[in-house]
């Protein structure tokens, strides 16, 4: 199973960017995806997440600014990410609970990060 990321860059405050991590392998179902970010010198931080019955959680920080969403099609999630703001700037990580197998325990996977870099 891999989870691919991209939509990263820089961007002025204010901007917006779309994120999406597509996942790809072995899948027989996707139970949540999420995205996190991680700046420097500080733990990785849960931005939002989407069950697979679109159940949805948001950082309070990004509330009303961010929405994600999927593709269950394509096993894809997407952040949308408005009103950019400089302490948005930090590498943003995809995750995921996925089965593999009905008879194994769901697991979770990581994606690579992506640079997202706003300035003010």
């Amino acid at each position: 199973v891999q989870l691919q990321a991209s939509g990263g860059g820089l961007v002025q405050a204010g901007e917006s960017l779309r994120l999406s991590c597509a996942a790809s392998g072995s899948i027989t179902s996707i139970n949540y995806m999420g995205w996190y970010r991680q700046a420097p010198g500080t733990q990785r931080e849960l931005v939002a997440g989407i069950s697979n019955l679109d159940d949805i959680n948001y950082a309070d920080s990004v509330k009303g600014r961010f929405t994600i969403s999927r593709d269950n099609a394509k096993n894809t999630v997407y952040l949308h990410m408005n009103s950019l703001k400089p302490e948005d700037t930090g590498v943003y990580y995809c995750g995921a609970i996925i089965t593999i197998t009905p008879t194994k325990p769901a697991t979770y996977h990581w994606g690579q990060g992506t640079q997202v870099t706003v300035s003010s």
